[in-house]
């Protein structure tokens, strides 16, 4: 071992160390010069010590003050000495090693720093483009390797579990061939096959379901996967899931598993325990009672019919919505009659608007009745009728949306999550985990006129023996579910098709010619024909799943090295372009207007 290699690290050392001659390898986070003696604070990954440097010690090798007076922040150092302990009146209380310090004896400089072009901080002050550009040193900061750490940390609870569970952690490949996913592929030129391609996977949709044929029973891996689609705060060109199948299994087993899996890596990996059952909701309740597929169960505010009323009322909106087959929904928000303007409430009509919503009608209770916009049709009554269908109390504050069902859902349920931020129903130290269970089938794309699949076209339908798809199709059930924490969707599963005849069903119904199934999934209906075990599975967000535990609102703090929303890097300057060599080997030609 070298001399100046450290025999501890900068978080470790305590009281029952003094006396000790240890040392130290790390960067400098700050230096304070006392007039003859020098305070250095060390820092590692392990935490931070005080460092002494004074020449009067003894032990101190001759010329340290001088040597050391001249490091700067962020120099990388070894540093040899002897611990001692702080005098009471100097202890650092909010360090864990506070009650020491290191009195130098001896400085090494492995490399002396440029300055920083920002302060290596926990709560670092310049804008994320800069972090982005010199993510090695924003990588330094505390928060940012904690939250690696921890990232680690449930990754390895995750894989101790399934390992219990008899899960084989096996590799898909990442060049593969290109299949619809839902979004863009990212494309790979063949250089010896000259005119094809390779597809980065979206995910190892088919591959898992290959294993389970295999025989290969249950799968995992922490999948890295690739989609070209437009970014937003929790979605990455490139990111990574918790991906697993299962044979000879329904959603329950599914289900259960995942749950005992998420609730081991919270407690094992993150310290968090989290109780279960996870709450299970049809889709079609979940959007009745919340407006939306990803409920944020931290908070009541769920949504009340009223069609029933307001098909009888005066009120023309109301009546008319009803007339055209549409509902009336609205949202009881206690207790907040009085704390909404009505400018508030134009805001609130604007953002409903947003999704789809020709208007917001509101009502304020009191001890006397209903007031506000829709007063003068619910007095006396209708207005009885009223608070009673919504359960409010003087005090309370009434919003309703008319229009057709979807509308209504979309729109309400945007409101109850923009009123459980406003109001601080949300508490982001709470997880309430919840499984939404008996998606649709398909989803009519509205441009095109053609209906998709609302997964994947490999779910398998809650009838097996369907034949006839076009036949009340927005009534047909898969066998989806999704598992939501907090208003997030983290991920999606389902029980798969395992027989060819219902595979090819529903691919002749989304339109895919017998020529394309062939051409894209011919080897995956050819595995089918030799003995497909009844299977299913999920692939949960881990970035998403990290960032939301550690109450991050970007994935980008729990990733490494990640991508700007434009699927830039920064700090490497990719994408770039290449050398016209390197495309003439690919047989490519760029079209591509040049960059200044």
């Amino acid at each position: 071992m070298a001399s100046w290699q450290r025999t501890h690290t900068c978080g470790e050392l305590r009281v029952g160390d003094a006396g000790k001659t240890v040392v130290l390898n790390g960067w400098v986070e700050n230096r304070r010069d006392h007039g003859g003696v020098l305070f250095l604070d060390l820092r590692d990954r392990y935490g931070t010590t005080q460092v002494v440097v004074d020449d009067q010690r003894q032990g101190v090798a001759a010329g340290l003050l001088e040597r050391a007076t001249r490091l700067g922040a962020e120099d990388c150092v070894a540093i040899a000495g002897e611990v001692v302990t702080r005098d009471p009146d100097k202890v650092n209380p909010g360090r864990a090693t506070g009650e020491v310090e290191l009195v130098a004896h001896e400085v090494t400089i492995f490399s002396e720093a440029d300055t920083p072009p920002f302060e290596i901080v926990d709560e670092a002050e310049a804008n994320e483009e800069l972090r982005m550009r010199k993510r090695f040193l924003d990588l330094r900061r505390r928060p940012m390797q904690s939250a690696l750490i921890q990232r680690s940390k449930l990754v390895q609870a995750v894989r101790s579990f399934l390992a219990s569970q008899g899960f084989v952690e096996v590799e898909t490949p990442v060049l593969t061939k290109s299949t619809p996913e839902g979004a863009r592929d990212y494309l790979v030129p063949s250089r010896v096959n000259p005119g094809s391609f390779y597809a980065l996977p979206q995910s190892p949709q088919i591959f898992k379901q290959l294993m389970m044929i295999s025989g290969l029973d249950r799968y995992y891996q922490i999948a890295r996967c690739f989609r070209d689609e437009d970014l937003r705060a929790d979605r990455q060109p490139e990111f990574s899931q918790i991906d697993l199948e299962m044979s000879f299994v329904e959603e329950d087993d599914v289900l259960d598993l995942v749950e005992g899996m998420v609730v081991a890596g919270f407690r094992d990996g993150l310290g968090v325990e989290v109780p279960r059952p996870f709450p299970r909701l049809d889709y079609a309740d979940a959007q009745r009672r919340y407006g939306s597929d990803k409920p944020d169960l931290r908070f009541e505010l769920e949504l009340i019919d009223v069609s029933e009323l307001a098909g009888k009322s005066d009120f023309k909106v109301f009546a008319q919505a009803i007339a055209d087959g549409g509902q009336v929904k609205g949202l009881c928000v206690p207790g907040q009659a009085e704390n909404f303007s009505r400018k508030d409430i134009d805001g609130l009509t604007a953002h409903v608007g947003e999704y789809g919503a020709r208007g917001l009608a509101w009502a304020k209770i009191t001890a006397d009745g209903v007031t506000g916009s829709i007063a003068k049709f619910f007095g006396g009554a209708a207005g009885d009728a009223l608070i009673e269908a919504t359960g409010a109390a003087a005090g309370d504050l009434l919003l309703f949306v008319a229009d057709r069902t979807e509308v209504v859902h979309r729109a309400l349920g945007a409101l109850r999550v923009r009123l459980g931020a406003a109001l601080g129903l949300r508490d982001p130290k709470e997880f309430r985990f919840c499984w939404v269970t008996s998606f649709p089938m398909f989803e009519f794309h509205e441009e095109r006129g053609t209906w998709d699949s609302a997964h994947h076209p490999f779910t398998a339908p809650d009838d097996w023996e369907l034949e006839d798809y076009s036949k009340d199709t927005a009534k047909i059930r898969s066998r989806a579910y999704d598992l939501v924490l907090n208003g997030w969707e983290l991920g999606s599963g389902s029980i798969r098709i395992h027989r060819p005849d219902v595979q090819q069903r529903v691919f002749e119904f989304l339109g895919i010619s017998e020529e394309e199934q062939q051409s894209k999934f011919g080897f995956l209906l050819d595995a089918m024909r030799y003995g497909a075990p009844p299977h299913g599975g999920i692939a949960l967000g881990l970035d998403r799943l990290i960032a939301m535990a550690l109450g991050h609102d970007s994935i980008r703090d729990v990733i490494a090295f990640p991508k700007t929303t434009s699927a830039q890097d920064l700090m490497c300057e990719a994408p770039s372009t290449v050398a016209p060599e390197q495309l003439a080997e690919l047989h490519i030609m760029s079209q591509a207007p040049k960059k200044p």
